[in-house]
């Protein structure tokens, strides 16, 4: 709230003063409004203060601020604190700074701190520091947390908020996490089940694996290796890598993870644990699996799910990890702003490939090089689908590439997913700067097998319009007469995955993005 005070709110608050136990005082430069409280928060150019009318923010260049607890304008220096998932603090977030810094010619210190380490940014041509970043190694849990009590500017998390996390943030007045505005994908990566290389078995479907991971296939005979027991290797309990496996893969049937469970406080451990026993089997991420092999997972109607980072991109693959950035609805000074804006640059995009995850940026894929998806449509096509849907299907395929940002949907809701929400800033981000060269772009929309052809069809159809309403409503500076923007709906003409699971379902629920 800028600083825009009448006559009514001065009079109300020269009754007020004494009544506060203040540490600062704002005064407006003309002297004709005071404002008491105690000092929240100073970003460089907004003062926070807690007043007996609320909590404020109020313009730095229309106030004096006096008393104890105003901070040294001529010293002030920004300190963005970042916490928790320690994947992203430890191997990302030190990357994404350091390309930041490059860009902007600042110097960067490191410093270890209690549980993280700090960055000094300093400007090159002065040494006048510029600001600081605080990263705090922990969980995600713990970074939103911190974020909650105002200890983290930032939260970085494996995982998307929890409905709890949600309605913390509602109770302490800036709203749910999962509003638009309060997180960004910076990275992608991918949990896969592995195994030792000298073990047989390639393929397991996710119905087995978490049976498997239930304790209830013990041996691994029954999926076609040894006679031998199957060992089993996960992270702690509170990692945010197990937050979509256990709500994607062990949810839907109902199962609770066994109790006989190697646990691990790394991934890295993990891995080795997995490579010395061939009777082991763990999840790890795509980007840490050297010396052990990924075992495929396979459907029971003859799907298969890779982890690539294609299939990763567009959401493809059912256990997709996004790294995650929180932020509360309040500004972060202006650097932090910047950082953000900074995570979207091909330069970060170069520095999360440099750290060994998936970058965002958009790829395209030809009709050419979807064979697999053409020969699964015709292979699954039932009774509904027609061979004339199919024949317009590839009709309008042909000449067309399909982009890698795909939107999808929560289970059994119309609501974008949240990484699908980080798409639409993404796709809306490409329009505006010119990102995307091509004279027609359709959004596309599938449906599961549930219901009728006719029905799903007319449901694709209406989600595609939706995606596109949400991307040109937020592509406010894109030009129009650039790209014409269209949309299609083909229901259920072109699955996935299997759809006699929830989590095949919940992929063949999608609104895709062609371009030509």
């Amino acid at each position: 709230m800028r600083f825009r005070l009448g006559g009514v709110l001065a009079f109300c608050l020269s009754f007020a003063a004494p009544l506060i136990a203040q540490d600062v005082t704002l005064t407006s430069r003309d002297g004709s409004v005071e404002i008491p409280g105690t000092l929240l928060g100073y970003d460089g150019e907004f003062y926070r203060i807690r007043s007996i009318y609320g909590e404020l923010t109020l313009d730095g260049s229309g106030v004096l601020c006096t008393g104890p607890g105003c901070p040294d304008l001529d010293t002030f220096v920004a300190n963005i604190r970042i916490s928790g998932s320690s994947v992203i603090g430890e191997h990302l977030i030190p990357e994404l700074i350091q390309a930041f810094a490059k860009q902007h010619e600042f110097s960067v210190d490191v410093h270890r701190a209690d549980a993280g380490k700090i960055f000094e940014l300093s400007e090159i041509a002065t040494g006048q520091s510029a600001a600081r970043f605080t990263v705090t190694l922990s969980t995600s849990s713990e970074g939103f947390a911190d974020l909650l009590t105002e200890e983290a500017d930032i939260a970085m998390s494996m995982r998307d908020s929890l409905p709890q996390e949600d309605e913390h943030g509602i109770k302490a007045g800036f709203g749910s996490f999962s509003d638009p505005g309060h997180s960004q994908v910076i990275a992608l990566d991918a949990l896969v089940p592995v195994v030792s290389p000298k073990n047989p078995v390639h393929d397991i479907s996710p119905e087995n694996l978490a049976m498997v991971f239930a304790g209830e296939i013990t041996n691994w005979n029954i999926l076609g290796g040894l006679d031998a027991p199957i060992i089993l290797h996960l992270q702690s309990k509170d990692s945010g890598l197990l937050h979509g496996f256990n709500r994607q893969i062990m949810a839907s049937p109902g199962r609770q993870l066994a109790d006989n469970i190697y646990r691990h406080p790394t991934t890295d451990e993990l891995v080795l644990a997995v490579a010395k026993d061939p009777f082991a089997v763990g999840l790890s991420t795509l980007s840490k699996h050297a010396g052990i092999r990924q075992l495929h997972l396979v459907g029971g109607c003859g799907f298969r799910a890779l982890a690539e980072p294609q299939a990763i991109k567009s959401d493809d693959y059912p256990l997709n990890l996004p790294m995650y950035l929180y932020v509360r609805s309040r500004r972060l000074p202006a650097i932090g702003r910047e950082f953000l804006r900074f995570n979207r640059s091909p330069d970060a995009q170069t520095a999360v490939l440099r750290a060994g995850f998936i970058d965002q940026t958009i790829s395209r894929t030809a009709i050419g090089q979807q064979g697999n998806r053409l020969a699964n449509a015709i292979h699954a096509a039932g009774d509904e689908i027609k061979l004339p849907e199919l024949k317009r299907l590839v009709g309008a395929m042909d000449g067309a590439r399909r982009l890698s940002v795909t939107f999808r949907f929560d289970d059994g809701s119309s609501r974008l997913n949240a990484q699908s929400r980080s798409n639409i800033a993404l796709l809306a981000h490409a329009l505006e700067t010119g990102g995307i060269s091509a004279k027609n772009l359709i959004f596309v929309g599938f449906s599961d097998g549930e219901g009728s052809a006719d029905a799903n069809q007319k449901l694709s159809k209406n989600r595609a319009a939706s995606v596109r309403t949400a991307v040109l409503q937020q592509a406010a500076a894109a030009d129009p007469g650039r790209v014409s923007i269209g949309i299609e709906g083909f229901g259920e003409a072109l699955p996935m995955a299997c759809d006699d699971t929830d989590w095949g379902r919940q992929i063949n629920r999608r609104v895709e993005v062609w371009v030509r």
